[in-house]
C-alpha cells in the first residue's frame, strides 16, 4: 500500500501546484480531488484533452493519481442534471489515468422517503451511471457516509442493485469510526469490493480529519492488519482536512509526520 495524500491537502494552490508541493514533500501518489477535479473541468469543454495534459504534467513530476474524487456535493436523485454533469467527471479522470473514482450517494434528505425508497432512487441513477461507465476500465467507489450508507451492508445493497462490474467501495475510516464503528468487519465484508481509501481519524464527536497518531481513537493497526488479510491493493490515502490550516511551512512538517506514522504502521 503506497502512502498518498489528496490533493486538497494544498486547495488553496492549483491543482498542478498541489501535485509539485506534494512531490517535493516526498509524497508520489495522490488522491485528486474535489476541488481540483472541478477547476479543471472549468479550463476547456474538451475534458478529456484536458485530463491528458494534466495527466503529462503528473508524470513529469513524478506522481502517481490512480484515485480520485467526483463531485463532492453531488445530489445524484434530486438534481436533475447532476447525472450529465457527473458523467464529464468521469470522462476527465479516465483522461487523467484514474482507475478508482469516489462518489457519495444521496441521502435525499427532507424528502420524507423511506430509506428503501432513498435506496432504490439510488440505485436507479447508478444504473444510469453504470451504462455510461460499463466499456470504462474504472471502478466508481461508494463512500460510507452515515446518512444512506452508513455501514459496508447497505453499500452492498445498493451494489447488488447496481449490477456492475464497475462499481466499489471507499472506506473512510473516520466516517466509519461515528457510526457502525467496525473497521476490521466493514474490511472484511467489502473483501475485493474494497478499492479506494479515506484514511482519517477522530474522537467519535465529530468528524475531524485528523491524521493517525493525532487525538483521535481509530485502531489503525487493525485496519492495516485487516486490509493485508484482503490483499488491497490501491493507495493508503489520507483525506485529512482536518490537518491543513497552518502555514504552509507546517503542512510541510505535518507532511514528515505522516510519514513517520505510515512507515511506523507498515512495520508493524
Amino acid at each position: 500500500m503506497k502512502l498518498s495524500i489528496w490533493t486538497s491537502y494544498y486547495a488553496e494552490l492549483s491543482a498542478e501546484e498541489a501535485v509539485k508541493t506534494l512531490v517535493e514533500n516526498g509524497i508520489t501518489a495522490t488522491e485528486l480531488s474535489d476541488e481540483h477535479g472541478y477547476e479543471l473541468l472549468q479550463r476547456d469543454s474538451d475534458v478529456a484533452a484536458t485530463g491528458r495534459k494534466f495527466a503529462a504534467f503528473a508524470r513529469e513530476a513524478g506522481m502517481e493519481i490512480p484515485q480520485g474524487h467526483l463531485w463532492l456535493r453531488v445530489k445524484i436523485c434530486t438534481d436533475p442534471d447532476a447525472l450529465d454533469i457527473l458523467c464529464k467527471w468521469v470522462d476527465l479522470y479516465e483522461a487523467i489515468g484514474i482507475q478508482n473514482m469516489v462518489l457519495h450517494c444521496d441521502s435525499m434528505a427532507d424528502s420524507g422517503l423511506s430509506h428503501q425508497e432513498v435506496v432504490a432512487r439510488n440505485i436507479q441513477v447508478l444504473r444510469k451511471l453504470a451504462e455510461h461507465v460499463k466499456d470504462k476500465e474504472i471502478t466508481i467507489c461508494l463512500e460510507n457516509l452515515g446518512a444512506i450508507v452508513g455501514n459496508v451492508d447497505e453499500i452492498l445493497e445498493i451494489l447488488e442493485g447496481v449490477g456492475s462490474p464497475r462499481f466499489g467501495i471507499c472506506l473512510d475510516t473516520g466516517h466509519l469510526n461515528l457510526h457502525d464503528k467496525d473497521q476490521r468487519a466493514f474490511i472484511l465484508k467489502a473483501g475485493e469490493k474494497l478499492r479506494a481509501l479515506h484514511i482519517a481519524d477522530n474522537d467519535g464527536s465529530g468528524d475531524q480529519h485528523m491524521m493517525p497518531f493525532n487525538r483521535g481513537n481509530i485502531d489503525f493497526f487493525t485496519v492495516v492488519k485487516t486490509l493485508r488479510e484482503i490483499g488491497y491493493r490501491g493507495i493508503f490515502n489520507m483525506e485529512i482536512p482536518g490537518e491543513r490550516n497552518v502555514p504552509m511551512e507546517m503542512k510541510a512538517a505535518k507532511i514528515a509526520y505522516v510519514k513517520n506514522g505510515y512507515d511506523f504502521l507498515m512495520k508493524q
